[in-house]
């Protein structure tokens, strides 16, 4: 099935209080009905928009009730490749104008404001995220004592069909019997946000292994309740982070219920032909890049492979030259940055970022006359200004880099940088998640729908809890990460409350949703073959 199907949520009950980003272009209340920005053909043929085009709206589904609509902000459509239709474009909550102002000294900012005028990328008030069903890289959910028990089962029976294992079968039966509690138990689902819930870098958290544990079966029910990971980490190609963070967690994790900040970044492959990636460790972004479909992929390495002069102070080695793809950059136009993940070579990054944003279109070695016009768009996976990290102090994050963009950028022209931010609090990945929601379901419980009751894990309460508050989800905020105030965050307060760690989060979730009695392990006991006492499947 492609395309997000339509739920209802008008029977849930839904926080009442609302709180925004300071930049958000619409910081008065939302209303019901949030606008979709659809593409249309309208185009010149190199794919910018015409100055006398079509709007074409659509309507989002019923969980964006405290949303509203945002078309004042809505004036400039997004460049797009004609024909293609498998993208939609969702809202942005941040204004596209630039935050470094109010970060800067007054002699900053050059003395003489050049007029604003129409930038190619002053469309920051709609991000495009993929619009058809993710195609699993797994087939089937894959639990390792349940697939090596099926194996041993199958073995020495050709041709007969594989021994459910025991305590499936008894799952099975405690889930028949308490039909209620698992009705109730598949309505319900948990976002976690990783680092400074789960983890801490590559360290475990004690207590995301244990939350893992009972959400994959290991309670009364024997049942899986859904759960995603929804995360502005990023840098890696999903495969490649499941895989770590399976170890990690010593519990399965899927591509197919993860979302990292540039996941839905894949859809700006039909847009852009050209694009310069930055950010992440060696050349892993161009590996993701590549993966999602962009056609031709530039790093900060080639261009310096290129010409060394271009970032003075850098010392480029003979390993790097040979892994890069250098080319006459003088003679190629870049159609858009793109951020993939933290710069970790600030200033040659930011040097090559400016030259091209102050570009004739693009193009390196040009300088234009209007850099506003000519402009050519950047896009920043996420925004947040903070990251944890095994340092007891978090450390600055992709938000820190893109502000010093800004103000650089303002310094050098006088004019605000218009950017596009991906990444929570963005409703873009709250839609996003909402499809890998409702598949992750179909793959558990065979239902394509989205649960009613969702709960977000996190620890930062300027993305993950200002994002599931405004998308109307239940939000919980630890105190394992960012977050180390008082008995709430006073701008953006988590409305289903403030918890310890993961552990205590989820479990007081699950007793609002399941009852106080529920309990968070397997009860070996419901075995009569172990224990011989004559009970049946159901009793202890």
């Amino acid at each position: 099935m492609n395309g997000f199907k339509d739920v209802d949520f008008s029977n849930g009950t839904r926080p009442q209080s609302v709180q925004t980003p300071p930049d958000s272009p619409a910081r008065a209340t939302h209303g019901k009905g949030l606008p979709i920005h659809k593409k249309t053909d309208n185009l010149s043929p190199h794919g910018h928009p015409n100055h006398h085009r079509e709007k074409s709206w659509g309507s989002h589904h019923k969980r964006g009730e405290s949303w509203g609509s945002i078309d004042g902000a809505m004036g400039v459509a997004i460049p797009t490749s004609p024909g293609s239709h498998n993208t939609i474009e969702v809202p942005a909550l941040r204004s596209p104008d630039a935050d470094a102002s109010k970060y800067m000294h007054n002699l900053s900012a050059a003395p003489s404001q050049k007029e604003r005028r129409l930038s190619r990328n002053s469309f920051g008030a709609a991000l495009p995220i993929p619009r058809s069903k993710r195609q699993s890289r797994l087939s089937s959910v894959t639990f390792p004592d349940v697939q090596e028990a099926l194996r041993n089962a199958t073995s020495g029976r050709p041709g007969m069909p594989p021994i459910q294992p025991t305590r499936e079968i008894l799952a099975s039966q405690v889930q028949d019997i308490h039909a209620e509690k698992v009705k109730k138990a598949k309505n319900m689902a948990f976002a976690f946000d990783i680092d400074g819930v789960l983890v801490h870098g590559d360290r475990l958290i004690p207590e995301g292994k244990k939350v893992l544990d009972m959400l994959n079966g290991d309670n009364q029910l024997g049942i899986k309740i859904p759960h995603i990971f929804l995360t502005n980490g990023s840098g890696k190609p999903e495969l490649a982070r499941t895989q770590q963070l399976s170890k990690i967690l010593g519990n399965p994790v899927h591509t197919d219920q993860f979302i990292q900040s540039h996941t839905p970044m894949r859809a700006l492959a039909e847009y852009y032909n050209t694009v310069l990636v930055v950010g992440g460790e060696g050349y892993r972004c161009r590996e993701v890049a590549e993966e999602y479909g962009f056609k031709d992929i530039v790093v900060p390495n080639d261009i310096v492979a290129w010409d060394e002069s271009i970032a003075p102070y850098r010392v480029f080695t003979d390993e790097e030259r040979a892994s890069s793809r250098p080319r006459d950059f003088s003679k190629v136009n870049i159609e858009a940055i793109l951020v993939f993940s933290d710069s970790r070579d600030y200033a040659t990054d930011m040097q090559i970022i400016m030259d091209l944003l102050r570009s004739e279109n693009g193009r390196l070695g040009t300088v234009a006359k209007d850099p506003v016009s000519q402009r050519i768009p950047i896009y920043f996976s996420q925004g947040d200004l903070l990251c944890p990290t095994e340092h007891p102090v978090p450390r600055m994050s992709q938000g820190a880099f893109r502000i010093g963009l800004e103000a650089m950028y303002k310094a050098l022209t006088g004019v605000d940088l218009e950017r596009v931010v991906y990444g929570k609090p963005e409703l873009a990945t709250y839609k996003y998640a909402d499809e890998v929601m409702a598949s992750w379901m179909d793959t558990l419980h065979g239902e394509e729908r989205v649960p009613q009751n969702i709960y977000m894990i996190g620890d930062n309460p300027a993305s993950d809890i200002v994002g599931g508050n405004m998308y109307g989800w239940n939000t919980c905020l630890v105190r394992t990460g960012v977050f180390q105030g008082g008995e709430n965050d006073e701008e953006n307060p988590a409305n289903f409350g403030v918890f310890a760690n993961v552990w205590e989060a989820v479990t007081t979730a699950c007793r609002k949703e399941l009852g106080d009695d529920f309990i968070f392990k397997w009860d070996d006991r419901v075995n009569p073959v172990l224990h011989g006492d004559g009970n049946t499947a159901i009793e202890v």
